[in-house]
């Protein structure tokens, strides 16, 4: 699509839900890339019910899923800028401007639960130095949304080792990823997560990368047939509001907003464990074959994981080392 065709689309579907949030004081738009009835979509509504039943319909939120108007990777530009209020995306999508975020994507360094709940909870010393620094895209983090361990698609086989990646492309969602597929000996390749089912139908790639939720929401099965449970990383989306926009509003919205973001985040954390053991047996049910690697083969990939800490370190600066000491304390 031409980029004015684009921007006239977006700013039609803008104007279309505008007539219904007139009554209200304060509108919050939110750009999602993936669908409303997936795990972050449904997040998003709890927290819409939330700001409006308690702002008695003084603050209204509309909610743009599908990537109806900015992918994933255009919405730390579009919330930082103010062509937004609020927007969606994959924590690694600022690691242009943030080499640290992809600190969750280390091979194997949140490899619990007890882990990725400490590394995640607000004001951490893991998470809260990321938070301070989003602040200067122009956006403020309102709530961090779980989507799970990375795990690995395939057809006909699973991708038991290292050497399974070795001449083959494989669908990433983030440079570190790729660094890791790299080490790995394969090929990487980055596509955003509303454009990986046409990839896996076209054989653009060989292999994806994502989280077991997405196979679900987005129905993968129709394109690939086998899921090899890797948990190489753990997948943080994050809410964020532009900051312009959040400091203009009054007190009392932005205690309503935060209460709310506050529960969502709580929900979609505690929920994880069962959306995800629910999305292994849509997966299952849809004729998907479901992989775990052996000890052996886990310690076949971790052996090749350190040039991706090496590469970190040396990208992510201070601030990376600073996080990267706290994260393996925990």
């Amino acid at each position: 699509m031409k980029p004015f065709s684009w921007a006239l689309g977006a700013a039609l579907a803008i104007s279309l839900a505008a007539g219904s949030a007139n009554a209200a004081d304060t509108t919050l738009r939110i750009s999602l890339q993936l669908p409303l009835k997936s795990h972050l979509g449904q997040n998003l509504t709890l927290f819409k019910e939330e700001v409006e039943k308690n702002s008695n319909g003084d603050i209204a939120v509309e909610i743009y899923d599908s990537a109806q108007l900015y992918k994933d990777k255009e919405v730390p530009a579009a919330v930082g800028s103010g062509a937004i209020e609020m927007g969606v995306a994959s924590l690694t999508r600022y690691v242009g401007d943030i080499p640290a975020v992809d600190i969750f994507y280390q091979p194997f360094l949140f490899d619990t639960e007890e882990k990725v709940r400490a590394a995640v909870a607000p004001g951490s010393a893991v998470r809260g130095p990321l938070d301070e620094a989003i602040k200067g895209t122009g956006s403020t983090v309102l709530w961090w949304q779980a989507y799970g361990g990375a795990i690995m698609l395939s057809k006909d086989a699973p991708v038991k080792t290292p050497d399974d990646l070795k001449g083959k492309k494989v669908r990433v969602f983030g440079k570190t990823l790729g660094d890791f597929v790299t080490a790995a000996g394969g090929a990487p390749t980055l596509i955003s997560g509303s454009e990986q089912y046409l990839a896996y139908q076209r054989g653009t790639v060989d292999i994806g990368m994502t989280g077991i939720s997405g196979v679900k929401s987005r129905k993968l099965w129709e394109v690939m047939d086998t899921i090899t449970v890797t948990n190489n990383a753990d997948i943080e989306f994050i809410v964020v509001v532009n900051t312009d926009f959040w400091n203009g509003l009054p007190e009392a919205h932005k205690e309503i907003i935060q209460a709310a973001a506050l529960k969502a985040e709580a929900d979609v954390r505690d929920r994880m464990s069962s959306i995800e053991a629910s999305a292994y047996e849509a997966a299952k049910e849809n004729g998907m074959t479901v992989y775990t690697p052996t000890a052996d083969e886990m310690a076949a990939w971790k052996s090749v994981s350190q040039p991706v800490y090496d590469t970190y370190l040396e990208k992510a600066g201070d601030l990376g080392k600073k996080v990267m000491d706290a994260a393996k304390g925990l």
